[in-house]
Parts: C-alpha cells; sequence; structure tokens
C-alpha cells in the first residue's frame, strides 16, 4: 500500500504519519503501508526508514503533485489548509491553498488514471454561525467563514471526482483538535491552551464563559477516524461521502472540571473567565450534534473528558 500524506507536517499530519510507520493499517482490506510519501514546504529529518519518501515543496505548484505520485499511489490524506483566522485574514492565500489546490491534486490524480482512496480533511466550520438547536446529517451548511467556504467546495469537489470514478473519495469534517501548539493563526487555539496550560501547572485565563459548551476531539481520536476513512468499503460510499465525526460536547468547565480529576482540584484555582463575544459565538456556543449515520459506519468519539484530556497530551 502506498500512502501520500499532504501537510505531513501539520499537526495532525505528524500523528498520521508516526501511525503509518508504527503499522497501523490502512485502505480497505487494511494493509500496512509499504511507503509513506511525505508532501509539505519543509520535512523535518526523521530516523532513516526505507518506506519514507520525502517530497518538498509548494502544494500550489502541480509539477510538486506530480512529483508525489510517481511511481504509484493508493491512498491520499490530504491535511494541507491555510486555518480559519488566517485564511480570514489572508483571502488569496486561502483560496490558493484551500480551494485551488486541492482542485489541482484530484486533476493530477485524474489524469494519472490511478484512482486511490482519497481522504479530504474537511471541516465542522462549513455549517458557520448562527447554529441551529441541533446539528444533523441532514443540516444544510452555511459557512460563515471563507475557510469553512472553501472546505465545504472542496467536500463537493471530491464527491464529483468520485462520482466520475476517477478517485475513492471521502470527507471528513473535523472538529476542534486538541491539544495544539499554540499558534496565532487559528482562532479556536484556547480551546488546546486550557488543557496544555492548566494540565503543566499553569494558570489560564480563558477568553469564552465556563458554561459555554464546545466540541471537542484528541488527536490520536481524529488520527483513527481518518484511517477508517480511508478503509470504508464502496456500499458505505455508495451512500455517503461526506461524514460528521461523533464529538463530546462539553463545557469550558466541564472539561477544566476533568482536567482537575487528573490533575489535582488546585487546577480549579488557577483558571479565570473573561469572556469574548465574538469567540463565544463562534467556539463555545456549539448546539447538540447528532451523527448516527457516521457511528453506523463506525466513526468515534474520545469516550469521556479524562479520555480526552489524556490523549490530548499524548506524544506522537
Amino acid at each position: 500500500m502506498k500512502v501520500l500524506v499532504i501537510g505531513s507536517e501539520g499537526f495532525i499530519g505528524q500523528a498520521l504519519v508516526a501511525r503509518l510507520l508504527a503499522g497501523d493499517q490502512v485502505g480497505e482490506g487494511g494493509q500496512s503501508a509499504t511507503q509513506v510519501t511525505l508532501l509539505d514546504m519543509r520535512i523535518a529529518p526523521r530516523a532513516a526508514d526505507p518506506r519514507v519518501r520525502a517530497v518538498e515543496g509548494d502544494i500550489c505548484d502541480r509539477a510538486v503533485l506530480n512529483r508525489a505520485i510517481e511511481g504509484g499511489v493508493d491512498c491520499v490524506f490530504h491535511l494541507a489548509s491555510i486555518p480559519g483566522g488566517a485564511a480570514e485574514q489572508n483571502f488569496e492565500l486561502g483560496l490558493k491553498v484551500n480551494l485551488y489546490a486541492t482542485l489541482d491534486m484530484l486533476e493530477v490524480l485524474r489524469l494519472s488514471g490511478q484512482k486511490p482512496r482519497v481522504v479530504f480533511a474537511s471541516t465542522i466550520g462549513i455549517y458557520g454561525v448562527p447554529l441551529p438547536e441541533v446539528i444533523d446529517e441532514l443540516t444544510i451548511p452555511e459557512p460563515s467563514l471563507s475557510y469553512g467556504a472553501q472546505k465545504l467546495i472542496g467536500e463537493i469537489l471530491v464527491s464529483d471526482y468520485a462520482r466520475k470514478g476517477f478517485i475513492s473519495g471521502v470527507s471528513v469534517r473535523i472538529p476542534g483538535i486538541v491539544a495544539r501548539p499554540p499558534s496565532k493563526g487559528m482562532l479556536s487555539i484556547f480551546l488546546s491552551d486550557i488543557i496544555r496550560e492548566l494540565s503543566a501547572g499553569r494558570s489560564f485565563v480563558c477568553p469564552v464563559a465556563a458554561d459555554g459548551p464546545s466540541w471537542w476531539m484528541s488527536r490520536p481520536c481524529i488520527v483513527q477516524n481518518l484511517l477508517h476513512a480511508s478503509a470504508l468499503g464502496d456500499a458505505v460510499l455508495s451512500r455517503q461521502r461526506s461524514f460528521l465525526m461523533p464529538v463530546l460536547r462539553l463545557t469550558l468547565g466541564e472539561v477544566v472540571a476533568g482536567i482537575a480529576r487528573l490533575h489535582g482540584k488546585q487546577v480549579l484555582e488557577r483558571v479565570s473567565y473573561q469572556p469574548d463575544a465574538r469567540l463565544q459565538a463562534q467556539f463555545a456556543n456549539l448546539p447538540l450534534m447528532r451523527c448516527p449515520k457516521s457511528e453506523a459506519a463506525g466513526f468515534r468519539h474520545d469516550g469521556t473528558v479524562e479520555n480526552l484530556v489524556t490523549r490530548a497530551l499524548a506524544p506522537l
């Protein structure tokens, strides 16, 4: 099984590559990766592994994409993106990376005739704000940020290229993944900061209210769901190609309480709340989510808040 990871050096990409090289199975029928091609602007040195093939370059350059699939590819994980806040501030860059590069990738695969499984990392942000009282698999997407709009178009393209038989495609609508490293370009980074800082014994000023509910998933959990998406059979994908991820819906206060159960009651004394209305509306006023079709297809959440916090801080 030859696997290509686009955005291999990102937060999720690094963990996915580690799992692939550890022998986790991928693709329908479950196979180990015999080759893992890493594609990103810069690729960090790794311990020598004959299965690893590194391709450095801009995914907006079609020649780079062609180089990445040389020798064939069976499964593509497309994780690269300009995230929400950065895409909103730099519209042209977001459009270039989040939309045009996705289309170029699909065209490169179509022209190659290889027809691989493509797992496209979409976003829960396709629903925008304000949200209805319940999100389910029939909720109509109405993005309120350019990032969400670009990802929704990407989903449609993946579905259409799959319908035409050029690829076998599936899109995964990813929620907030924790605990990400510090970042200035991601509006939702406080969801990661609160876990990382309080677990490390540091104080934290939370920019949303304690009773604000959000959707949560750890990095190991989303990696497992991406691997699962790569293995879905045609019988499932003939009915559905875009999947909501089952999530834990927790208030910030519930997450803090979970951290306190793991690291001691003193955690409760190190957190304070100074709500920002914009962040509250976008990330901490989230409704119930129901996705029985995704659950029936085998996608899973972390189970408990303690599992979430523990997994969120786990190394690769």
